[in-house]
């Protein structure tokens, strides 16, 4: 390598380098205001990246009283049960409307594309919650989005990459069109399967005003929303209570709820990385 190359290799690193620490720094900030005593971040202003001393008083506050766990398993159900049947309705939707032979295809199409643009409201969508009996039940987060119209039109683009010399050659061979789409389809789409996958499952897992609108029982309430409540609740601490030594810090709060809603996303992540990258450029070629 010349001395040029050895600069260039340098500056490479040390901007990539600059870039990891700006990703980095946010979470290591949030983890460490978390655990930081309240005395300690005031005496800081609030610039706290390593606590000399720290505490778990956030994370008992947000604990107490096991609620969260309860939440969690709400939300857990919501996430694993939500995603498979979202996988499962948009896979079986954009087969059939990847083949250019599909009769009255391009209305189909035209009326997926007008629901990206135009929705009923909030009104209404709730209306038909309570009209087919949805209301205040765990179903309600699932079933009003079973189909992301977005999504879709990615994985209608994807299957239409795939050569139909395959679909033909199954059909000789005397395959139905299940057997085609577990056999052949799906094997063949697991980078776009695994990243549409992604989406939904992130969706399910930070929405919360769904939730705020369809259920009315705590223990049915999403760890978002009843993390929002602990926010809030946290924030309505009064000046002279959040003077004293052994108070809980709102903000540490906030922090230990960032750390509880995000953390599992960050752990499930790099599984799936490889898919996440390949399925988005390959879906998106055509979209």
């Amino acid at each position: 390598m010349t001395a040029g190359d050895r600069v260039a290799q340098g500056l490479n690193y040390l901007l990539l380098s600059l870039l990891a620490a700006s990703c980095v720094l946010p979470f290591l900030y949030v983890i460490s205001v978390s655990l930081t005593p309240i005395s300690e971040f005031i005496k800081k202003d609030g610039l706290v990246l390593i606590p000399t001393h720290t505490t778990l008083t956030a994370y008992r506050e947000i604990m107490q009283g096991g609620r969260l766990l309860d939440a969690y398993q709400v939300t857990l159900f919501r996430v694993v049960v939500g995603t498979l049947l979202n996988l499962v309705f948009t896979v079986i939707t954009a087969l059939p409307l990847s083949r250019k032979g599909l009769p009255g295809r391009s209305g189909f199409l035209l009326f997926i594309v007008f629901t990206m643009l135009f929705n009923g409201g909030i009104i209404p969508g709730y209306l038909l919650v309570k009209n087919v009996g949805l209301l205040n039940s765990e179903w309600s987060l699932i079933i009003p989005g079973l189909i992301n119209a977005f999504y879709l039109m990615i994985v209608k683009s994807f299957f239409e990459q795939l050569p139909e010399a395959i679909d033909e050659a199954a059909r000789i061979d005397g395959a139905g069109e299940i057997s085609i789409l577990v056999r052949i389809v799906i094997p063949l789409s697991v980078p776009i399967i695994a990243t549409i996958g992604l989406f939904y499952a992130v969706w399910h897992w930070n929405s919360y005003f769904d939730a705020l609108l369809y259920i009315n029982t705590p223990e049915k309430q999403p760890v978002q929303l009843f993390l929002r409540q602990i926010l809030l609740a946290s924030v309505a601490i009064s000046g002279d209570a959040a003077e004293a030594a052994n108070s809980v810090n709102p903000i540490s709060v906030q922090m230990a709820s960032v750390a509880i809603t995000t953390l599992p996303i960050l752990v499930v992540y790099p599984f799936i990385q490889k898919h996440f990258t390949r399925g988005v450029l390959l879906g998106s070629v055509k979209g």
